[in-house]
């Protein structure tokens, strides 16, 4: 393939790339506590520093040359970080929402025995009185609702305080730790809300919510996306436009080629 043709062609991938993570953002606009990302790519810097040269070559051709010319090849996508920034906080009718106000993560447990986080409160008690996320993940700890249970209280520390059978004290049953990342824009979205911690990310500092950093529980509520929908849209525009400019130039540039190969017969 003709260069210009090649370097065309990755810069289309990577903006369609770009086109599909602003789609994902405005679909999940409604999504409890889902995050926004964003296609960080390599080249095109007119595009709010997502682009910058992925690879260049040196012409070193002339036998004195007085300077090293070079050009670029093309764009890739570098990274798609999540954006961990606090959405609004809605209050719900619903003992079991949870929200973070802060930083930090729910612990959830895997099929495999392994942790996830997430940030998503949705929870509710599965049939063998466990507190569970919507997909029936475990909150880890695990915490246990007694059967019997009247009037389920969290507190911003996480604590859980239960009356059982309408009685007229409470009964502290468990709590509810949260972690934190160094970085969290490292972690590996596994989907469903759930993330995993890579060596980017560095390991989970586990805590009580309210304390050291990690922010606090808020019972009858939950936190919502952080998309601005508006923006998504503004940014969805510039690209489009950005990949129409490509398009027209790699038009320009068959025609011109084709405009050759007729003077050449």
């Amino acid at each position: 393939m003709f260069q210009p043709l090649y370097v065309a062609a990755t810069g289309l991938s990577a903006l369609q790339d770009e086109i599909l993570d602003i789609t994902n953002n405005i679909a999940n606009a409604q999504t409890t506590a889902f995050k926004k990302g964003r296609a960080e790519m390599e080249s095109l810097p007119y595009v709010e520093k997502s682009f910058k040269d992925v690879l260049y070559q040196t012409m070193s051709g002339m036998e004195t040359p007085p300077v090293n010319v070079e050009y670029g090849t093309g764009v890739r996508v570098a990274s798609t970080p999540k954006d961990f920034s606090q959405g609004t906080i809605q209050t719900t009718s619903n003992q079991l929402d949870l929200a973070i106000q802060g930083e930090g993560f729910f612990q959830l447990k895997m099929p495999d025995g392994s942790l996830a986080y997430s940030r998503a409160g949705s929870f509710h008690i599965d049939n063998d009185g466990n507190l569970v996320d919507p997909n029936g993940k475990l909150l880890e700890p695990p915490i246990v609702i007694p059967t019997g249970t009247t009037l389920i209280t969290i507190q911003a520390d996480g604590t859980v305080l239960v009356v059982v059978n309408n009685e007229n004290s409470m009964t502290e049953i468990g709590q509810i730790a949260l972690s934190r990342f160094t970085n969290p824009a490292g972690l590996k979205s596994l989907g469903q809300n759930l993330y995993q911690a890579t060596e980017s990310s560095g390991q989970p500092v586990i805590g009580i919510a309210n304390q050291d950093g990690l922010g606090a529980i808020s019972q009858y509520s939950l936190e919502q996306s952080n998309v601005d929908v508006i923006s998504e849209m503004v940014r969805m525009t510039m690209v489009q436009r950005v990949f129409d400019t490509v398009t027209k130039a790699v038009a320009s540039y068959e025609g011109m080629l084709t405009s050759l190969d007729k003077m050449k017969q």
